[in-house]
């Protein structure tokens, strides 16, 4: 058992806070047709560093996906808000989201650049 007291733990923690957007359904009539708009859309914020990580979401055992979860970096609920409502799933009412602010404390992120060829790799 540890000596340490819990806010002693937290002290060293990154607790950034991000906003995690779950989107629900995964697919539905007009979907299709917008999903360039929608994909573009996303790597526009990932290109200005507002996404820190987006997919879809799967049930357990499911091969096909229920929702997806959007994760971006905002200054506060409501400049979050208003990235999800630009998404153009959203704007045209194709699927709903929950919005929450999630702190983000443990973890950690591996990646290789190779200077050779200027390629990253992205590893766990």
């Amino acid at each position: 058992m540890s000596a340490q007291k819990p806010e002693d733990l937290y002290a060293s923690m990154l607790r950034q806070s991000l906003y995690v957007i779950t989107t629900t359904p995964a697919r539905g009539p007009g979907m299709q047709e917008l999903l360039p708009a929608h994909l573009e859309y996303q790597i526009r914020m990932e290109r200005d560093g507002i996404l820190f990580g987006a997919g879809p979401l799967f049930e357990e055992g499911a091969d096909v996906p229920y929702g997806g979860m959007i994760i971006v970096r905002a200054r506060d609920e409501a400049e979050a808000r208003a990235l999800a409502d630009a998404d153009p799933f959203h704007a045209a009412g194709l699927r709903r989201y929950d919005l929450r602010r999630w702190m983000l404390n443990e973890g950690s992120m591996t990646f290789t650049v190779r200077y050779s060829d200027q390629t990253a790799v992205v590893g766990g």
